[in-house]
């Protein structure tokens, strides 16, 4: 499963790409305000970082802004995907760059009949939100299951990327779940590498190697 980091801080993220385990970067307009910062600036700066796909989020509403704002983007360099919402506007613009050759990630899905809309238009992936469905009693992981088989039924190429991913726990599900990715931010990518026993057993290795007074160099 690829693993990409949902942020706009750059410095954070040319720390954890040096990692070599990060394969992309989401962005939303939430974080793009955050930063302060100018959009098409920051999503330039992001794609000089990491090769993989860097998702850039449009603003307009209706299907013709899509389209404008989405090639816009698509212009800045040749890893960015064109993040657009699931709505009936966002699908038609989505089948319109599928034709143009710009990949798209269709955001805010939360039933597995718009994942199969989304497919059916060309989307390059579609965006589950797991944990806002948790929110609301749902269980957000059933889905990524019943876009999965779906997609495996009809052999659709759109990749199933798992999005408000809010634990360690998640990331598992969406994997054990077959997600072809997930969306994670840094806090959660920092926690995949820890286990309080992997920490307790690395100090008691450490402190045996200590006793012996060897040195391997």
């Amino acid at each position: 499963m690829q693993l990409f980091l949902d942020t706009t801080d750059t410095a954070v993220l040319k720390d954890l790409a040096a990692t070599g385990l990060v394969d992309g970067v989401t962005t939303n307009p939430t974080l793009i305000a955050k930063s302060g910062r100018n959009m098409l600036e920051v999503i330039a700066e992001i794609c000089e970082i990491v090769e993989g796909p860097v998702s850039a989020e449009v603003a307009a509403m209706d299907t013709a802004g899509m389209l404008a704002e989405g090639q816009k983007l698509a212009a800045v360099a040749t890893n960015v995907v064109v993040k657009v919402p699931l709505t009936r506007a966002g699908l038609i613009a989505t089948r319109e760059f599928s034709a143009q050759g710009i990949q798209t990630n269709v955001t805010l899905c939360f039933s597995a009949a718009q994942a199969l809309l989304a497919a059916k238009a060309g989307a390059t992936y579609i965006s589950p939100f797991i944990g806002r469905l948790d929110d609301q009693g749902a269980v957000g992981m059933d889905l990524i299951n019943e876009i999965r088989a779906i997609y495996d039924n009809y052999d659709f190429d759109t990749e199933i990327l798992a999005a408000s991913i809010r634990t360690p726990k998640h990331v598992t599900e969406a994997a054990l779940a077959g997600a072809d990715c997930a969306t994670i931010p840094p806090a959660v990518f920092e926690a995949l590498f820890k286990h309080p026993l992997t920490e307790a057993g690395l100090q008691q290795f450490m402190a045996d190697w200590s006793k012996t007074g060897q040195s391997i160099l």
